[in-house]
């Protein structure tokens, strides 16, 4: 189980969610030097940027990424002074990862509100990422972003993404008590950070990844937010307490997935074994694969905000699956997986296709393992049926 103590400050009556919320202005300069000094982080870095020399001389490597991390942090001081070192990279990677990035719908939202962003999820770091930087390419104030204890093993991935916004979602509780605990906490600091902090929030539609290619809302993610008013309220009215949230739906759509063949190992060993076991550091692996690898082009829309006419999760659930599909954006990607399975001829009919698409799906398709291709093609083929009322609700 993570360390979500590390160096953390602890929960009292002024700060009761002093253990899972993002880092505080007042906390940058502990947490940055504290990172300077962190010898898994040094070492992880030196093993990316300076293989070599970790090998033979690792005091030395160690001690080259620790000035390159005090002169790249020397001047920030605030949590937007770091998000803004953020934004840099973003644009790097944007630039050479992608061959276009479109966002739309952001220009119907109020600036002067908070929002609760609730989107698919594909991607372990871009997706709230690429929210972030449509945000702050727009002006506006970056979100708080949700993420699961499972993904921080290391204290130093904890201050890095604490650093930049993110707050704790339990996974790793123990028992019914403790989860339930744990997940009034989380509710009750979203709420509060969409209607006292007049903070943005960023949170995934589900548990985990649509390693299908099917963006699904759990409906226990929604009981999940209203939980903190209801406990509050006895008579808490439940439409009410959605709108209060303010909640838009959100739809990211990627012409290709760095992450597709790992997603489709995934997929084949729990339909083949019954269950698929993760390496140690394969989340962290996918986050640099998701960060360095092509994507094509990529689309962001905003959706509008969920009304207060909901009588129930499922509702909710079923409103916001409706703008997430409605809101995503199908590629030549995904008609051409549709086409190799056979599947829906009169779909792909419908779409022009260029040769130097199919030339590059092709080549992509040719670097899958044949027993993983069928599992990789459903995730490109499913948003289409998906959109075309062609999946069953399961």
């Amino acid at each position: 189980m993570t360390d979500l103590n590390h160096a953390a400050p602890t929960a009292h009556d002024n700060d009761p969610w002093a253990e899972i919320r993002p880092y505080n202005d007042t906390e940058v300069a502990d947490v940055l030097g504290r990172l300077a000094r962190d010898s898994e982080l040094l070492d992880a870095l030196t093993r990316f940027r300076l293989p070599r020399l970790a090998r033979w001389l690792p005091p030395v490597a160690r001690k080259l990424a620790s000035h390159a991390i005090q002169r790249e942090i020397k001047d920030v001081t605030t949590v937007r002074d770091f998000q803004v070192r953020i934004a840099g990279y973003m644009e790097r990677m944007i630039r050479t990862t992608t061959d276009t990035f479109e966002v739309s719908g952001l220009e119907k939202l109020d600036p002067e509100k908070a929002y609760l962003f609730i989107g698919n999820h594909r991607d372990i770091s871009l997706d709230p990422a690429f929210v972030n930087y449509a945000l702050y390419q727009a002006g506006r104030d970056t979100v708080r972003i949700a993420i699961g204890d499972n993904l921080l093993k290391k204290p130093y991935v904890t201050d890095l993404m604490r650093l930049n916004k993110s707050f704790i979602v339990p996974r790793s509780a123990r028992g019914k008590r403790a989860m339930l605990a744990a997940y009034q906490q989380l509710s009750a600091y979203i709420r509060h950070s969409i209607t006292e902090d007049r903070h943005s929030i960023w949170l995934a539609q589900r548990e985990g990844r649509a390693k299908n290619g099917i963006d699904r809302t759990d409906p226990a993610i929604v009981k999940m937010l209203v939980m903190a008013k209801r406990l509050a309220e006895r008579d808490m009215v439940f439409g009410d307490a959605i709108a209060e949230l303010n909640l838009v739906p959100v739809s990211i759509s990627y012409e290709y997935d760095p992450c597709d063949s790992q997603k489709a190992q995934e997929l084949y060993d729990v339909d083949t074994k019954g269950s698929y076991a993760k390496t140690e550091f394969e989340d962290i692996r996918s986050i640099v694969s998701g960060i360095t690898g092509p994507k094509g082009r990529v689309k962001l829309r905003f959706g509008t905000p969920i009304s207060a006419d909901m009588a129930t999760p499922d509702e909710v659930g079923a409103e916001i699956d409706r703008q997430v599909i409605g809101g995503y954006k199908l590629y030549p990607s995904h008609y051409l997986a549709l086409e190799a399975l056979g599947e829906a001829p009169e779909l792909v009919a419908r779409k022009a296709i260029t040769r130097q698409d199919r030339e590059r799906f092709q080549a992509r398709l040719d670097g899958v393992p044949e027993h993983l291709r069928p599992y990789w093609l459903a995730q490109y083929a499913n948003p289409v049926k998906h959109k075309a009322g062609r999946l069953t609700r399961r």
